[in-house]
């Protein structure tokens, strides 16, 4: 693959500051952080910079103003350190005169974790890396540093502020998060043949973005729906589902979305399956039915067995094998079954495998499904999303335009 910007083998770091952008957003229960993988990997680039000798001042947000998990970020502090095996000192300061000081006074190998860059008003605005050169994160650490690092894949379809801001005025490097996330993505995007999509969850618009590029550029060869997505197609090609699903999305608004699923599906028939039974309650039990015997008078939370062994010998051909949210209601364990034999005849399949959606992953805790089983796992929503519906990554974009501007200087710095 062609080469389009800095990773962490192109510069050595001793005794050089290197402000380094993270993702550690994580979910947040009474006002307690719960560790997430996207800490512990991010932990993993932290340790490699300071163990290079680097001055490593990380950057990070949790939550977005208003919500409760907004909060300031000792907590994560105190985590990364168990992680990077390393003290991780925080400073309660971003751009004033303590982050600063803090700063110049670093030695090599040590770590700072400034607060959460969405305390400052101009983080969140949607701007140009010129624009954001004048933003208030830029203008204030920028000259105290040698090189800005991106490991924050999952926030880089933003054109945030400490996400793209720098890299006009800084060599600026993919971290290792960074550069797994994209190469995998790449793989998708270019696959092996044949590829299958498997495409479900709560998330139908998103599944329909990914669909609908893959399938116009014919890098997809077979896409097996299900989740709501299932259900739409199911709708949109005459079947009346039953009035428990029928109202759970006109709920969520997912029928203005068939006029769309039928235009794909009039395109493309001979590349999409459908479910061709499915599962519901009944007195507490997991009852399944044909989809000729529908409609029936209970959600449908699964798909059937039949459906399941259809798609199993599909993804056992498959070179290339992309999973974008559950087949069910994974969360009620007679109605995981769809997803646990779809992931399990993925991970025996032998081909590269890509997992995203963070549905997806918890799904796989809960069952018990090693997430080494697969190529590789994403960490990101909807940065996974932009990326494999072909829209450009900001953050990326501007990762490539520092490539562009400091390549021929890399001997020298």
């Amino acid at each position: 693959m062609k080469k389009e910007f800095f990773s962490l083998d192109d510069f050595e770091f001793r005794d050089k500051t290197i402000l380094l952008r993270v993702d550690i957003n994580v979910p947040v229960k009474d006002g307690k952080i719960e560790i997430s993988d996207r800490l512990i990997e991010a932990a993993k680039t932290i340790k490699e910079l300071s163990d290079k000798g680097g001055k490593v001042v990380i950057l990070a947000h949790q939550g977005r103003k208003g919500n409760p998990d907004f909060i300031h970020l000792n907590q994560h502090a105190e985590a990364l350190s168990k992680y990077v095996g390393k003290k991780v000192e925080f400073v309660d300061d971003i751009v004033g005169k303590k982050a600063k000081e803090k700063i110049k006074s670093m030695k090599e190998g040590e770590i700072i974790l400034l607060d959460n860059v969405r305390l400052l008003p101009d983080e969140t605005e949607e701007k140009t890396p010129q624009e954001h050169s004048n933003s208030q994160i830029i203008k204030a650490l920028s000259p105290l540093a040698d090189f800005f690092v991106n490991d924050a894949f999952s926030a880089a379809h933003r054109s945030h502020a400490s996400i793209v801001g720098f890299t006009n005025v800084l060599p600026s490097i993919a971290g290792r998060l960074m550069e797994k996330e994209v190469n995998s993505c790449e793989k998708a995007l270019n696959p092996e043949h044949p590829t299958v999509f498997i495409l479900g969850g709560a998330k139908p618009d998103d599944c329909l973005k990914i669909m609908k590029f893959m399938l116009e550029n014919q890098t997809l060869d077979c896409v097996l729906t299900c989740g709501v997505l299932g259900e739409l197609f199911l709708s949109a090609k005459g079947y009346i589902l039953g009035k428990p699903t029928a109202d759970f999305l006109a709920e969520k608004g997912y029928y203005k979305l068939i006029p769309e699923v039928k235009e794909v599906f009039n395109c493309y028939k001979d590349k999409i399956e459908l479910p061709e039974d499915v599962a519901f309650e009944e007195d507490g039990e997991r009852k399944e039915i044909s989809i000729d015997e529908l409609p029936v008078d209970s959600q449908i939370l699964d798909i059937g067995r039949k459906t399941i062994e259809k798609y199993s010998k599909l993804i056992k051909k498959a070179k290339t094998i992309v999973v974008k949210g559950p087949a069910g209601v994974y969360e009620k364990e007679k109605f995981n079954l769809g997803t646990k034999l779809l992931l399990e005849a993925v991970a025996d399949s032998g081909g590269f495998s890509l997992v995203g959606g963070g549905d997806t992953t918890v799904a796989m805790k809960i069952i018990g499904i090693d997430k080494r089983k697969f190529s590789y796992v994403s960490l990101a929503g909807g940065a996974l999303i932009t990326y494999l519906s072909g829209k450009p990554m900001p953050g990326i974009e501007a990762l490539k335009e520092s490539y562009k501007k400091y390549s021929q200087l890399t001997d020298q710095l």
